[in-house]
């Protein structure tokens, strides 16, 4: 009998699969997946609990959660869409815009899905590598657009690293970029950031044609089981990024949660502001120790650890501590509960001798 196998494509046989952060036992704290350590707000649960209907479809278009957000932000509801989570609309609009023999641009390192979206896409990822402080080269980053570019995108606050791109910055960087070039804005921790000068996509949307902004219900609004992500930008394009997602794929649940979250938002900043205090904190802390910690701007902090990555990452798992590890360059530890502060501070300490003397 002969070994026939059916036909994968080359790059697909090959594209690793999407890496979740690590479980984390019951006596540990898992800080590995940048979620929110406080529980759903009063309200959801219940919110969610009413949708019983498990025998009919939800509403295909998100309809309640787009008029509500085209309402907070100014636009229409066919300048909004809804899908399950950011990274779905990633693959969206890498579908919509993208093939084969295109390019798609972002900077490196940057959210670990990026890679994967664009070979899916078929089309071919230009990296460009972060300046030394963590941020993105805007500069090296228009230089690489060619007659191929199809698709720019731009992560802030950048995600593993920490830095946010300022507003002069990106509309410095848009005067570069093609008006036929999309340019996607990537907000995902946009709620936890508190430097004054940080990009806001939303009131650029008007004065740039060719941008889409990306949010999410995952982090800062603690929905991160239940999948609600949206996108704010022209309503031709999202018509497109509606063509290529799968249908009926939100959730009753997950679109109650977020109406109802949306509700009670007041409450959820109080919460926000907290983990930025503690994220502050820790960044300082850290620094005091030695670390050179970039600007973090998001739920999470990122350790240089470089070659010794492996060994920062077992320490920390030996001692309660769950983390992000990325090859040979870094840690990425999420901002989570008070009780795990003091341990993850002194876990750091204790590493700061080895790296010294690797170095």
């Amino acid at each position: 009998m002969t070994d026939e196998r059916v036909h994968i494509r080359p790059e697909i046989a090959v594209l690793p699969a999407y890496k979740q952060g690590r479980q984390a036992a019951a006596d540990a704290f898992k800080l590995s997946s940048n979620e929110n350590p406080f529980p759903p707000l009063p309200g959801v649960v219940e919110a969610v609990q009413a949708q019983t209907a498990f025998n009919r479809y939800p509403d295909a278009t998100a309809l309640a959660v787009r008029a509500v957000l085209a309402n907070r932000f100014g636009t229409t509801v066919d300048e909004v869409h809804v899908a399950p989570g950011s990274v779905a609309i990633l693959h969206e609009l890498a579908k919509a815009t993208s093939g084969p023999g295109d390019e798609i641009v972002y900077a490196w390192r940057s959210f670990e899905a990026y890679p994967g979206v664009v070979t899916v896409a078929g089309a071919t990822s230009v990296q460009v590598p972060n300046r030394p402080d963590g941020g993105h080269d805007l500069d090296a980053m228009a230089a690489a657009v060619t007659e191929r570019t199809r698709l720019v995108i731009v992560c802030t606050p950048n995600n593993p690293t920490g830095p946010i791109v300022t507003g002069a910055e990106f509309e410095a960087f848009m005067a570069q970029v093609p008006a036929t070039v999309l340019v996607v804005l990537d907000e995902a921790y946009a709620e936890f950031v508190t430097e004054p000068t940080a990009v806001r996509g939303a009131p650029l949307l008007e004065r740039y044609p060719n941008l889409v902004v990306l949010r999410t219900f995952s982090k800062a609004y603690g929905l991160a089981g239940l999948r609600v992500g949206y996108a704010l930008g022209p309503a031709y394009v999202l018509d497109a990024v509606r063509a290529c997602a799968i249908p009926l794929s939100v959730t009753a649940q997950g679109q109650a949660a977020a109406l109802a979250s949306l509700e009670r938002e007041s409450e959820l900043l109080e919460r926000v502001s907290e983990i930025a205090v503690q994220r502050d904190h820790v960044v300082t802390s850290l620094r005091e120790q030695g670390w050179d910690v970039p600007d973090a701007q998001g739920n999470f902090v990122w350790l240089p650890t470089g070659e010794l990555t492996a060994h920062a990452t077992e320490r920390f798992e030996q001692a309660g501590i769950i983390v992000r590890a990325f090859g040979n360059e870094g840690i990425r530890i999420s901002i989570g509960e008070h009780e795990a502060v003091g341990t993850l501070l002194e876990t750091a300490r204790s590493l700061v001798g080895d790296l010294q003397a690797a170095e």
